[in-house]
């Protein structure tokens, strides 16, 4: 099937609620944009307040029902669920490539292998997820049980829209629950598709519920909903912000995994030639939108103005153009106005002092949204650019002298999603991490995730886990029995 084929393959009927596939109460759509080009490919159906309601009802049907099956049941759907996944894996990368222009060899490699590895990984641990008899000093026997929450609000964002849906959908029902998805309104396709493949993997009707639809009003009604019972969220800092207040509001858990802007600190004991393919990596992955992306360089100075040069060539290097071209490592940004905003970060960068290394500009391409991997060099630490998140293509470098400095400035901003150590001193890795404040930190090297391994936030990066035994906690609630024995 090639790109062009999949967007008249789109369901008229896009909205999944109660196991069928239905239009908007409305009669609503939407248009799907190709990056690439800047067409429209495909239209879905725009979801309503009218169908937030019913698909909170179907989920609030099927919850019970849902939870009542054993781990090792729910379990194996979520196994044949990965492997369906498999089986559609390349239908599946066509989609995310032409939803979001993610070069095709990356959501080969990287989106399709990684949410099937999330639906394996809690398939296999769903029934392992117990409570614990507890010892007490009264006569009696105590013990926790792990219950899912109910109905889960998964809204998940546009630049990787299979996997973080994944990261949110096979926890959820592997603990129990039962899920309403919102999917980014610019990238719904890969949604739509794993509806399908989970309805056929033998997942209930109605515990997996997918509304694609614009506007803040939606995701304000499904968060506000009293139907549902936890919101997990990723997205801005901006947008989190509000989600957290309103589920705040009703008492609902929430987690929320949100913005990052990730510092890199390469030590001059670092091995240079390993560290330069690391960098470019950390940056370009994903053409930057990846909000643990390693966006500030930090590089100690005796080796500063080296490494600059050396990445200048490798970044002038890398392959930019069309997604469906195997050789592309970048690709366009998600939108026109995304683009639009990168240069204008990348504008207010050089009148702040910065110095462009390569790069800096957009690029004219089959009318995309393309713009050029970019270094920017000796900026300012209040610089816009060091200081928020920039989401795209676009790497600034600092220098520092000491270790106590590198440590000032990599925990200067807001944020705290992801950072890196590059270093050979082991003794530095450790104590440095140790001092790093992110919930995720990369030594000597940088995007090694695994859905054994947590990841998440800590200040306006957000609080809670995703992946890991650690999801299972979030969406999970303990309840401890006692039963007396005398």
């Amino acid at each position: 099937m090639t790109i062009t084929s999949l967007a008249v393959d789109v369901r008229q009927d896009s909205l999944f609620i109660g196991g069928s596939w239905r239009p908007a109460a409305d009669g609503g759509r939407m248009d799907v944009v190709d990056p690439a080009t800047g067409e429209v490919v495909a239209s879905v159906a725009s979801a309503t307040v009218a169908d937030v309601d019913a698909a909170v009802a179907a989920a609030q049907q099927a919850r019970h029902g849902w939870a009542a099956l054993s781990g090792r049941e729910r379990g194996r759907i979520l196994l044949r669920a990965a492997a369906l996944m498999t089986e559609r894996s390349e239908e599946l990368a066509q989609a995310e490539s032409l939803d979001v222009g993610k070069p095709i060899t990356l959501a080969r490699l990287v989106d399709v292998p990684g949410a099937i590895g999330e639906f394996e990984y809690y398939g296999t641990l769903a029934g392992h997820h117990d409570g614990a008899a507890r010892r007490t000093g009264a006569p009696t026997f105590a013990f926790t049980r792990r219950e899912p929450r109910g109905v889960v609000a998964a809204i998940s964002p546009f630049n990787f829209p299979l996997i973080l849906a994944a990261s949110k959908i096979a926890p959820a029902l592997a603990a129990g629950n039962a899920v309403v998805h919102k999917p980014a309104p610019q990238t719904p396709l890969s949604a739509l598709l794993l509806a399908d493949i989970l309805a056929e993997a033998g997942v209930p009707d109605g515990v997996v519920n997918v509304i694609p639809g614009a506007g803040p009003e939606l995701g304000d009604a499904l968060v506000r909903h009293p139907g549902i019972d936890m919101v997990a969220f990723t997205g801005s800092t901006t947008v989190g912000r509000v989600v957290a207040a309103t589920a705040g509001e009703h008492l609902k858990p929430v987690m929320v995994e949100l913005g990052g802007n990730g510092a890199n600190i390469v030590f001059a004991d670092a091995d240079l030639e390993k560290v330069v393919g690391t960098i470019v990596n950390s940056f370009v992955y994903n053409t930057g939108q990846f909000c643990m992306a390693g966006t500030r360089l930090l590089v100690e100075r005796p080796v500063y103005d080296t490494l600059i040069d050396a990445l200048a060539a490798a970044v002038a290097a890398v392959p930019v153009g069309r997604p469906a071209d195997e050789g592309t490592a970048v690709g366009p940004l998600v939108s026109a106005a995304q683009r639009d905003r990168v240069a204008g970060m990348v504008e207010d960068a050089v009148a702040a002092g910065g110095r462009v290394v390569v790069g800096g500009a957009r690029i004219d391409l089959d009318g995309g949204f393309y713009y050029a991997p970019t270094i920017i060099a000796d900026l300012p630490n209040t610089a816009a650019a060091v200081q928020e998140e920039v989401f795209g293509p676009v790497l600034t470098v600092q220098a520092f002298d000491t270790e106590a400095e590198a440590l000032e400035l990599a925990n200067s901003t807001a944020y705290g999603l992801a950072a890196g150590v590059q270093t050979s001193d082991i003794s530095r890795a450790h104590r440095v991490s140790d001092a790093l404040e992110a919930g995720i930190v990369w030594v000597n090297t940088w995007t090694a995730l695994d859905p054994s391994m947590p990841f998440g936030g800590v200040k306006a990066s957000g609080w809670g886990r995703e992946d890991g035994p650690d999801a299972l906690d979030g969406y999970t609630r303990t309840k401890s029995v006692t039963i007396g024995l005398d």
